[in-house]
């Protein structure tokens, strides 16, 4: 019998579609704007994967929101060994390892973002297997899954008895103040021990911005010559440094680590919610130019949960202008792009070879493949 641990961080990822870029110490004020709860939901896909699998495994888990409500609506066999605070805190998440662990269990099972993963480093045994779902804004930590999906696929390995690589992984974070601001500062805080499966587990974020000045300056002409192709549309600008250049070259402030809306080469609002996108947008001719996270492949869903499904699927896929330079695309080696929107239905269909433009008319085929959907392929 597998010994499953899980804590959920019920508070994970609020701040991302409401602009904040990020939920440490704004739960409520992320509430106020109107963000819904999502780590449950994404906990959940990560769940479904072991529903074949329930006379194999038990969940040791945290009363309410942090485990018990999850295991009960998926009817998964469970025990709590946890009793956290109202509202939930840091201290609890700290407190739930420390009981898990006297469980004896043989993993432990967490969603959260990268505060929620410097938690349990803080406290977790070096012996201590660990595995993440992605559920923050901020996700640089080596030690989640690429999707929610892909999570529950490689514990699935685990429970049945499958032999997986147990690697070490670094726990990152940043400032979230700093970020607020435009400016990343991205520390170590330690590493925990991981299944090392690669085409499941996400890779570190490269760090620092992007050197190759003269390429983006390219990118950015390419970008803005289709831009006065297309006089009549709205032009969404994506989070990072590669649309950063593209602004910079228009004349226009940037959001660096938010999205702005640009008609007609003018700036018509920036560093909007999803929600305010979205209203911007439903009716609206427009195209989303946006990047990848460099060494991870991401394209959604790490930072910039303002692109929301309903966003995306006003856009289209056909209307994604995606960007990226040659080395960042070979930081990859040979790793598919990556897309996390919280819709899997969403996520399958934005698969499959995907233009990226990496330099002044110069275009790359690249694939875009979740690796669940791989595995039924």
């Amino acid at each position: 019998m597998f010994r499953i641990g899980l804590i959920i961080n019920p508070l994970a990822g609020l701040g991302g579609s409401v602009g904040l870029k990020g939920s440490d110490g704004l739960a409520a004020e992320a509430l106020a704007r109107g963000a819904e709860p999502r780590a449950l939901q994404r906990s959940g896909l990560a769940l479904a994967e072991l529903s074949e699998l329930k006379d194999r495994f038990c969940i040791y888990t945290v009363a309410g929101d942090m485990g018990e409500s999850l295991c009960r609506e998926l009817a998964l066999p469970f025990e709590v060994c946890h009793q956290p605070g109202e509202p939930t805190t840091a201290g609890d998440t700290q407190a739930a390892v420390a009981s898990l662990v006297e469980q004896n269990i043989d993993l432990l099972l967490f969603a959260g973002g990268d505060g929620t993963a410097r938690d349990i480093c803080a406290v977790a045994p070096e012996s201590l297997c660990v595995l993440g779902i992605p559920a923050g804004v901020k996700i640089h930590s080596g030690v989640y899954g690429v999707t929610p999906a892909g999570t529950g696929r490689l514990l699935a390995k685990l429970v049945r008895g499958e032999p997986v690589s147990l690697v070490e992984a670094d726990v990152m974070d940043i400032d979230e103040a700093a970020f607020r601001e435009g400016r990343v500062r991205a520390r170590r805080y330690g590493e925990m021990l991981i299944p090392g499966e690669l085409s499941y587990v996400q890779a570190v974020k490269v760090a620092g911005k992007e050197s190759v000045e003269l390429v983006l300056t390219d990118i950015a002409d390419d970008v803005i010559e289709r831009m006065e192709e297309e006089d009549n549309c709205y032009f969404i600008m994506g989070s990072g440094s590669t649309v950063a250049a593209v602004m910079e070259r228009l004349g226009l402030e940037n959001t660096l680590l938010g999205v702005d809306l640009v008609y007609q080469k003018q700036l018509v609002a920036s560093d909007l919610d999803a929600q305010g996108l979205y209203e911007h947008i439903r009716d609206k001719n427009c195209k989303l130019v946006i990047t990848l996270i460099g060494g991870q492949g991401h394209v959604f869903g790490r930072g910039n949960q303002q692109l929301s499904p309903a966003v995306i699927n006003a856009v289209g896929r056909d209307n994604i202008w995606l960007l990226a330079t040659k080395s960042k695309l070979s930081s990859l080696n040979g790793r598919p792009l990556r897309v996390d929107t919280n819709d899997p239905d969403l996520d399958r269909e934005l698969g499959g070879l995907m233009r990226v433009i990496t330099g002044y008319h110069d275009e790359v085929l690249v694939r875009v493949a979740n690796p669940e959907y791989e595995a039924n392929e």
